[in-house]
């Protein structure tokens, strides 16, 4: 990814912030609350929770929630015991966690940057990542893998949520309104794969870019960093503007890779 997409993306996803994507949108006390008392869940996919048995018991473990911004799950992983690091490329999606920490008394590190560049993190440093269906906005999964790989301790967790590149191959617009034209090919990309006008929409309604890449990438590069995946269920869109897609196939994917 250019440094210009990466900048583009960290305003994108401010904006985004601003209009009230529903990933902007912070945890209520009653949640943090909540996850205090051991009642607690958390997302890598649109709708189905993530086991707790994933996690392993949380208390004191060190934890780096991964282009995981928004004050949605790196909150309740840190009131749920867990010592938490939040990176996120977005500086106000990194504000709603802060807003959280202070309005509920949590100890959340924040830090800004690209997913894909690890390299403030010590080899070994986490137990687990956490890493929400985010890495659709990178260029190069293979990189994220590798230093997720290196900042994990031996035997510590990544849970990361993807999107079946399947997604990729049908024209955006004919899909919100129910008809799947293949238009495309994997790996994609919005920022060279879109048409001009439709990409000069795209950016003038703040919309982040994303990539399709292949599984080759997503599954085998995971693989190929050292990581064995050993959990794994798949999500739908569970309704919504593409809700019928999961009549036809369920689109994304959580996994537990474990650092052998």
């Amino acid at each position: 990814m250019s440094d210009n997409v990466v900048h583009y993306n960290s305003q994108a996803w401010d904006r985004q912030v601003d209009a009230g994507n529903q990933w902007t949108r912070p945890v209520s006390s009653e949640q943090i609350e909540r996850a205090r008392q051991g009642d607690w869940q958390v997302i890598l996919t649109p709708k189905i929770p993530v086991p707790q048995q994933w996690f392993g018991e949380l208390t004191s473990k060190n934890v780096l929630g991964l282009a995981s911004g928004g004050g949605q799950q790196v909150p309740i992983l840190a009131a749920a015991g867990a010592q938490v690091t939040c990176l996120d490329n977005s500086e106000k999606q990194l504000a709603q966690d802060q807003m959280v920490a202070e309005r509920d008394g949590l100890d959340i590190r924040l830090e800004q940057g690209d997913m894909a560049d690890l390299r403030r993190f010590e080899s070994g440093e986490f137990d687990l990542i956490f890493n929400p269906c985010s890495i659709c906005f990178s260029p190069n999964p293979r990189q994220v893998w590798k230093e997720c790989a290196r900042v994990l301790k031996p035997g510590g967790h990544l849970l990361t949520g993807i999107a079946n590149p399947v997604l990729y191959l049908f024209d955006d617009a004919k899909m919100q309104n129910g008809e799947l034209e293949v238009v495309y090919s994997i790996p994609y990309a919005d920022e060279t794969d879109l048409p001009a006008d439709q990409k000069q929409a795209f950016e003038a309604s703040g919309e982040p870019f994303a990539f399709g890449h292949s599984l080759d990438d997503l599954v085998g590069g995971l693989v190929d960093a050292g990581l064995v995946i050993d959990r794994f269920f798949e999500d739908g869109f569970g309704g919504g503007e593409y809700g019928f897609v999961d009549s036809c196939i369920k689109c994304f994917m959580a996994i537990r890779a474990t650092k052998a």
